[in-house]
């Protein structure tokens, strides 16, 4: 059989404004008896009928909407939960043979819920939550157990880790990675807690980065070079009076240098002046 012909990169579109007019149109499409079901089935396996394929997969896409409808709880819509579960369906019909003896929905139902299921696992948390096959089941196992808000007990935990056959650490760690949340990198602060930050607040300082430190320092290791043999071109009043008005921890007045060097006050401003225009000159070469 040529099933290579139904391919499940086709796929049947459902857009979120056009979800109801979705579901209505699937609801239309006829069912099929099980006779009908079995001759499709056997046009399909023998001779590669892709029309065959085609009604087989629309008459059953109504049961792919209500198996979706119950994995709202994860907080996905509603159209992309059909939308894979509608490639568990084509998968399914690809393998469908009449000789297994069953409806096709029954055959489809683990391969709908095998691809919500790793829809849901990919898209649920921004951090993959579930990697391998005994954390999945894991994983839905204790979504669907948790009646009420809180952490289990040890008993509920133990009957978890029992059923499962996984240990009760596992169940700990998993429902640890459940009760997690993540937060939208660029949300709005709420305006009533002035507290609440969305990460995007929290961004690393880029002037802490080595390379950027290491280009500050050494260019102000450059300016206080510069600055050094600026000063020594100074007179060596000019240069003390500078260096003690601004350089110095202890800064010394205009009064008091006009004592110490028996000049006005006046006249230290002006000396002070002077020696500043020739520093920045003398920078700025």
């Amino acid at each position: 059989m040529n099933t290579a012909l139904i391919s499940t990169n086709h796929q049947y579109p459902v857009s979120v404004s056009n979800l109801s007019t979705y579901i209505q149109q699937v609801n239309r499409f006829a069912l099929l008896s099980a006779e009908e079901e079995r001759a499709l089935a056997t046009e399909l396996h023998e001779n590669g009928n892709v029309e065959a394929a085609q009604q087989l997969i629309m008459s059953n896409l109504r049961f792919v909407v209500k198996i979706a409808r119950g994995y709202m709880g994860y907080g996905l819509q509603l159209n992309d939960l059909i939308q894979e579960g509608n490639i568990g369906l084509m998968k399914a019909v690809k393998r469908f043979s009449p000789d297994h003896n069953v409806r096709l929905i029954s055959y489809a139902v683990h391969w709908i819920k095998a691809e919500i299921h790793e829809f849901v696992i990919r898209n649920w948390k921004i951090v993959k939550i579930a990697t391998t096959k005994p954390q999945r089941k894991l994983f839905f196992k204790l979504r669907s157990s948790k009646k009420r808000l809180g952490w289990f007990n040890h008993e509920e935990v133990q009957d978890v880790a029992d059923t499962l056959g996984v240990k009760p650490e596992t169940v700990l760690e998993m429902e640890s990675r459940l009760s997690n949340y993540d937060v939208a990198f660029d949300a709005p602060a709420s305006e009533d807690d002035e507290q609440a930050f969305s990460p995007s607040a929290y961004l690393t300082d880029q002037h802490a980065d080595p390379a950027r430190q290491l280009e500050a320092d050494d260019s102000q290791s450059q300016h206080l070079e510069l600055m050094a043999s600026s000063l020594q071109q100074l007179d060596e009043r000019s240069r003390d009076i500078v260096q003690r008005r601004w350089l110095n921890e202890d800064k010394a007045t205009l009064h008091e240098l006009a004592d110490e060097y028996q000049v006005s006050a006046e006249r230290i401003r002006q000396i002070e002046q002077n020696a500043i225009k020739k520093l920045r000159v003398s920078l700025t070469a």
